[in-house]
């Protein structure tokens, strides 16, 4: 049986509109952040050259790194061009996708007054790193020409 320390008595989820509201400030917040990112790529065209910085693993050692065609690839989504994303930068639209899923259960969560925890644990991170690292080795040998921004 779990004992309770009588100092800190049970803390639970306030209840009403108001509640909510202060709830989802957070996830309002990303959210607004993430659309003005995305706005603001969507109006200023990475295509065009002058207006974002060159990737330095590109410009100096002539690889691609896994972000390199990031910009164009949300450019496209924006633009609702989902063929000319996936083949900017394939591992950037998935990581779209899994962070508009996160952020949707983060949001259902939070509204039915239920905590998100987010501890990906070891085995998933090292998963993470290693499609990175085989996406990136791919994309810069000559048969992942089809992977290249």
């Amino acid at each position: 049986m779990r004992r309770v320390n009588a100092d800190y008595p049970r803390v639970t989820p306030a209840r009403g509109s108001a509640a909510v509201v202060r709830r989802l400030a957070v996830p309002g917040g990303l959210l607004v952040a993430v659309a003005a990112a995305f706005a603001y790529v969507g109006t200023v065209d990475p295509n065009e050259p002058g207006h974002y910085p060159a990737c330095p693993l590109l410009r100096y050692a002539g690889l691609y790194c896994p972000g390199c065609g990031g910009l164009r690839s949300a450019h496209a989504v924006v633009h609702g061009d989902f063929g000319a994303a996936l083949g900017a930068n394939a591992l950037a639209v998935i990581g779209y996708l899994v962070f508009a899923v996160l952020w949707t259960v983060w949001v259902v969560r939070t509204v039915r007054g239920r905590p998100t925890r987010v501890d990906p644990g070891p085995a998933l991170l090292w998963s993470l790193g290693a499609l990175s690292l085989v996406f990136t080795v791919v994309r810069n040998l000559p048969f992942g020409g089809w992977l290249h921004p």
